[in-house]
C-alpha cells in the first residue's frame, strides 16, 4: 500500500461510525470548509518564506482536507478520491493539446490563451449561467476578488470609465513597487482598525457594487 492509500485508509477510519473519532464523524463539507481556508493560508506563508521543510507539512495538511471531503462524498455515493484525480487529470490533458496532441505552442502566453479558450468552450457545454462575472468565485478573499474583477474588465474590454478612474490607477501604479505597495496596504488595514471598519468587508462590498453596475449596464 502506498502513502496515498495509507492516508485514504486513515481518514476512512477516522470517519468510521462505530470506531472512529467523534469529532471527525460529526463533520460535514460545510463545517470543515474554514479548515481548508486556514490550511491554504498556512501553506502560503511557507511559500512566501520558501520554507521547504514546513511547506511539505502544510501541503500534507491541504491534501488532508481534500481526502476528508472526498471521503465524505464517497460515504453518500457521490465520488471518491480516484474519481477526483481522474477528473483533474483528464482536464489537464484536454487543456494541453500542445503537450498531449500534435499541436505545439512556443510561448506561455499562447498556452494561457488556449487554456482560456478551451475552458470557455467547456463552460458553454455545461449548465447555463448568466452574467459577465459568472465565472468568478465570490468566496475569494476580497483583494483577490477585486483583482480578478479588474482582470475580467480588461480581458473583455468592458466600458467602465464611469465607475473606474483608469487615469488614477495608471498614475498610482507608476509609483509602486512591492515594498511600497505592501506598506500602503498595511497602513490602510491599520487605519481601518482605528476607524472600526472591516477592510475585507469594505473592499468586497465596493467590488460587488462595481460588478452589479457593470452587469446592469
Amino acid at each position: 500500500m502506498n502513502a496515498i492509500e495509507d492516508l485514504i485508509k486513515t481518514v476512512a477510519a477516522l470517519r468510521e461510525p462505530d470506531t472512529g473519532c467523534p469529532w471527525d464523524i460529526e463533520q460535514d463539507h460545510q463545517s470543515i470548509a474554514e479548515c481548508l481556508v486556514d490550511e491554504c493560508c498556512e501553506l502560503l506563508q511557507t511559500i512566501d518564506r520558501l520554507d521547504m521543510d514546513h511547506m511539505q507539512e502544510e501541503l500534507g495538511d491541504v491534501l488532508l482536507q481534500v481526502v476528508m471531503h472526498t471521503q465524505m462524498a464517497q460515504e453518500v455515493g457521490h465520488f471518491d478520491f480516484e474519481s477526483v484525480c481522474h477528473v483533474v487529470n483528464e482536464k489537464l490533458i484536454r487543456r494541453h493539446p500542445h503537450v498531449f496532441g500534435k499541436d505545439r505552442l512556443n510561448s506561455s502566453q499562447a498556452a494561457l490563451v488556449q487554456w482560456d479558450e478551451i475552458k470557455s468552450a467547456e463552460r458553454k457545454r455545461g449548465p447555463a449561467q448568466s452574467g459577465i462575472f459568472k465565472d468568478l468565485p465570490k468566496q475569494l478573499p476580497a483583494l483577490m476578488f477585486a483583482k480578478d474583477v479588474y482582470k475580467q474588465i480588461q480581458k473583455m474590454g468592458l466600458s467602465a470609465e464611469a465607475i473606474i478612474d483608469q487615469t488614477a490607477i495608471d498614475a498610482v501604479s507608476d509609483t509602486f513597487d512591492e515594498i511600497t505597495l505592501g506598506k500602503q496596504l498595511f497602513e490602510i488595514a491599520a487605519a481601518c482598525r482605528a476607524k472600526g471598519i472591516d477592510p475585507e468587508s469594505a473592499l468586497r462590498c465596493y467590488t460587488q457594487k462595481l460588478v452589479d453596475s457593470l452587469e446592469e449596464a
